[in-house]
């Protein structure tokens, strides 16, 4: 499917982007711009076309939940090695709608009451609500992301939790919801370079966390958590999508594409006057 306000896709791009089986990680192309044969200035010009469009659908869908009674929410979960462009996502793509209609969360590391619960009990109390589009800036797939490399966890335990994700998730799409999980992938030299800029510039030493240099040595392991989360939990009611992230721009476009795609499958209509809008317009005119 092409969002109607994106037309420079060639292709199914979500179909480009999905994981199925078979899928190996290694070799996605994090330079890449898959469907997408323009440039940095076109793709500008498209994300703000798809920007209004984005915001059009969130406000019916919010709209919609005020006044009929339906489920419907979109649940974006963003994962990603450091400096990969979530905060991005957030800012240039979730962040062209009206913020009543949007609910963001950054997981963490959990509090003492949060680890004296399963794991998805926090993640359960900030699932969206009807109408709404919610946004995981990390989620619970860091249980058996850093859980797994770092070993914060026993191996029955992470095999455990993967199928318990997998049964919360289809609970999630089965009451309405459309979860749509995406990483962005940056190749480890373009995770170097961004993490060089944060130190050369003092207007971004506040982004710079010494602990990233830490993790960015356990890269491979990342990348074999990585692999297994996709091949354990990518679903034909959640399934994953792998955006090559190492041109913000194309990473961008590609994430509004997803979420126009979502709610268009939804489709949500302006909800109907429940009065006489001409009665009503002709009180109005008398006053």
């Amino acid at each position: 499917m092409i969002a109607k306000s994106q037309k420079h896709w060639s292709g199914d791009v979500a179909e480009m982007l999905r994981v199925r089986e078979g899928f190996v990680l290694a070799d996605v192309d994090a330079q890449a711009t898959p469907g997408y044969e323009e440039d940095k200035v076109q793709a500008a010009e498209d994300l703000a076309a798809g920007s209004m469009q984005l915001d059009e659908y969130q406000e019916r869908l919010f709209a919609r939940s005020r006044v009929d009674a339906t489920d419907a929410a979109v649940l974006l979960v963003l994962q990603a090695m450091d400096s990969a462009g979530k905060g991005g996502i957030v800012r240039h793509v979730v962040g062209s709608v009206d913020p009543q209609g949007v609910s963001i969360t950054a997981f963490k590391k959990p509090t003492p009451e949060e680890l004296e619960h399963d794991f998805l009990w926090r993640v359960a109390k900030r699932v969206p609500e009807p109408g709404i589009i919610g946004v995981f800036d990390r989620s619970h797939y860091e249980d058996v992301l850093i859980g797994r490399v770092r070993e914060l966890a026993p191996h029955d335990e992470i095999e455990r939790r993967y199928g318990a994700i997998n049964t919360f998730e289809e609970q999630l799409a089965g009451s309405g919801t459309r979860v749509v999980k995406v990483m962005l992938h940056i190749s480890s030299d373009e995770q170097k370079a961004r993490l060089t800029e944060r130190l050369d510039r003092p207007d971004k030493h506040w982004k710079y966390n010494p602990g990233d240099v830490d993790e960015r040595q356990l890269w491979p392991q990342y990348m074999d958590a990585y692999q297994q989360v996709f091949e354990r939990t990518s679903t034909d009611h959640a399934p994953w999508f792998v955006v090559p992230a190492n041109r913000k721009w194309y990473a961008r476009l590609a994430v509004q594409h997803l979420l126009l795609e979502a709610l268009e499958e939804i489709d949500p209509q302006w909800p109907k006057a429940d009065f006489d809008v001409e009665a009503e317009k002709k009180r109005l005119a008398l006053t």
